[in-house]
């Protein structure tokens, strides 16, 4: 009798623990900006550079640094995946298609851009709403603050910092997260 309740609690508890566990990129799936979904558990074992993007920013040559680490660091190991919101001052006007054309036309985008989302608000996209609760991430709390914001997650698709939009993609505390 004390042993078979000693296992029950055992059972309960780690079915407790594993109802609490926190998620993880890998649990979220979407759909890309050609219209077709994208399930985030194929990251795993991988690095993911998140961030959202905008065509009329400031800040949208960035699209070429993105590019750029993408091309140096992309496959196995690591890849860049855009998401465009219009969230700030209107500077994601475009449908996914004209966003899809601006990309490739003016900055050879190659790595993975998923359909248009809101990054903030009522409307936030739940990998969103992930990615800025530290309830929800076990990591951090932290809020969108404009537009090429970067969230970096590792390998077992955990939430690891954020870098906000004036640190270039290319900049050393990107890189030396790649490599690490």
């Amino acid at each position: 009798m004390k042993k078979t309740t000693i296992i029950l609690t055992a059972l309960l508890l780690g079915f407790m623990v594993s109802g609490y566990a926190q998620m993880t990129l890998h649990n979220f799936k979407t759909e890309t900006i050609n219209g077709k979904s994208f399930d985030f558990s194929q990251l795993k074992g991988k690095k993911v550079l998140i961030v959202n993007t905008a065509s009329k920013c400031g800040f949208t040559p960035q699209y070429e640094g993105l590019q750029e680490l993408y091309e140096k660091y992309g496959g196995e190991d690591f890849t860049v995946i855009g998401f465009p919101a219009n969230n700030f001052a209107n500077q994601e006007p475009g449908t996914d298609e004209e966003i899809k054309e601006f990309c490739t036309t003016n900055y050879g985008v190659t790595f993975p851009m998923m359909s248009k989302i809101s990054v903030k608000g009522d409307d936030m996209h739940p990998i969103y709403q992930w990615l800025t609760s530290k309830e929800k991430n076990g990591k951090m709390d932290s809020e969108v603050k404009w537009n090429f914001q970067k969230y970096l997650i590792n390998e077992n698709g955990e939430l690891e910092d954020v870098v906000y939009t004036k640190t270039k993609p290319t900049d050393e505390v990107i890189i030396g997260w790649i490599k690490e």
